[in-house]
């Protein structure tokens, strides 16, 4: 479960590095012209296109083969991924075929991606005491951003020591290299994993399920409609108010690349503190209310929090990233741990997969469709807005939300057991939630 827990700083560190050296990956394969921040920002969204099409292949795989197989097979698939993309020809070695082969590298790991979180995330969940749930699962919430902030720190550092020609040149290969290395480490250490004990038991009592999807779209429709806000709130937070601050404050705030990146980094560094704090907090008081106050908090903070970005003064700039930062990491923490619980053991990867459709489209497309409308329209609070509208949309859904904490549902006496785990599991929906 630590190996779990800890190997998601891998995925975090590959898909914050690049928005955090967007900047300087816009240069080396699309150029310097005005256009090149937006087509490297909309590579990212093209990329995380396959993410859903990733965890419905992963999904169906976990959900019939087990959790274990999915773990490696997304770890080595992100491995090799990293290690091409260091090594790729720039733009002015190879000219618009550099970009495409970037674009290309990063809807691999896109797909790789798609069954990683969502196969840690279920992993834990069917691992831990059903009491700690939700602070087991935070804890890879908070290793997540560890991954975040390495590589905002990886990326401020490598932006220090190499500026100008040199980075362009070699300079922004080594945070890639390094996360390859750390990538490959982690895989050889996932292969020292057990499978699921929630899994096992099911595989024991009923064999594994040959339509995983298909039944979950048939009977788990309100679930999936909860996850699906969920994840579209945990996504919108998370990419708009962590992964796309640096670019933000570089194009809009007018911070030069390495302070935008310093400052970043000091806004993943406070997720870390709040995020297990959440989960604890979910456990006892149950996973509705701490929604229902990071949605409070999501709709009432992001513009004021852009309006402090703007203002060109680095006191300013760090309280708007520190305050949205840990309101995204408090959504991606109860979230961990409410998300997976919306589903049984059978057909529990399925159902996630199907809730990162709301990933690509409050996730991965949200930076890029940020600076477009900045740029087309001037409105700089835009990215503070999207994020109000998305938690304006999901609190209704978050009010009727039905309570999934164990520590609210069983009798105290009763947390030790797998058969009272899968007891909980396979509790049927409360009828009329949604």
């Amino acid at each position: 479960m630590a190996v779990a827990a800890f190997s998601t700083v891998v995925e975090w560190y590959d898909f914050t590095l690049y928005l955090f050296m967007t900047t300087v990956l816009s240069r080396v394969f699309f150029g310097s012209g005005a256009s090149s921040v937006l087509t490297a920002l909309a590579v990212f969204a093209i990329a995380y296109v396959m993410r859903p099409f990733g965890a419905l292949v992963f999904g169906r795989v976990g959900d019939r083969l087990g959790r274990r197989r999915v773990l490696l097979a997304s770890m080595s698939v992100m491995t090799v991924a990293m290690l091409v993309t260091a090594l790729l020809p720039t733009r002015e070695q190879i000219g618009s075929t550099a970009g495409v082969l970037l674009l290309l590298l990063r809807c691999v790991m896109g797909f790789s991606v798609g069954g990683e979180y969502t196969g840690v995330m279920t992993y834990l969940v069917e691992g831990a005491p059903p009491r700690r749930r939700g602070l087991v699962a935070s804890l890879a919430s908070a290793a997540s951003e560890v991954g975040a902030l390495l590589a905002v720190g990886v990326a401020a550092l490598t932006t220090a020591l190499t500026s100008g020609p040199a980075l362009d040149s070699w300079g922004w290969r080594i945070p890639f290299l390094f996360g390859a290395l750390l990538a490959a480490g982690t895989l050889t250490a996932r292969s020292t994993m057990q499978e699921s004990p929630a899994f096992e038991e099911l595989q024991q009592a009923h064999g594994a399920d040959h339509g995983p999807l298909r039944q979950t779209l048939r009977t788990r429709r309100p679930a999936l409609y909860r996850t699906f806000t969920i994840s579209a709130l945990g996504s919108i937070t998370y990419y708009v108010g962590i992964t796309y601050v640096p670019t933000y404050l570089t194009s809009v705030g007018g911070f030069a690349e390495g302070d935008a990146l310093w400052l970043a980094t000091l806004a993943s560094a406070a997720v870390i503190v709040i995020t297990p704090f959440a989960g604890v907090m979910a456990d006892r008081l149950g996973r509705r209310p701490m929604l229902l106050v990071f949605g409070v908090l999501s709709l009432v903070l992001p513009v004021t929090m852009f309006a402090f970005m703007t203002r060109g003064r680095a006191v300013f700039a760090l309280t708007g990233a520190v305050v949205l930062a840990l309101v995204a990491g408090g959504v991606s923490a109860v979230g961990a741990s409410s998300a997976p619980e919306q589903f049984p053991v059978v057909g529990r990867l399925s159902g996630l997969a199907v809730a990162t459709v709301a990933t690509t489209i409050f996730g991965g497309l949200t930076p890029y469709a940020s600076q477009a409308l900045i740029d087309s329209t001037g409105w700089r609070l835009v990215p503070g807005i999207m994020v109000a509208g998305v938690a304006l949309v999901a609190l209704p859904v978050l009010w009727r939300l039905p309570e999934t904490a164990p520590s609210l549902l069983v009798p105290a006496e009763d947390h030790a057991g797998l058969r009272s785990r899968r007891n909980l599991e396979e509790r049927p929906t409360p009828a009329g939630s949604s």
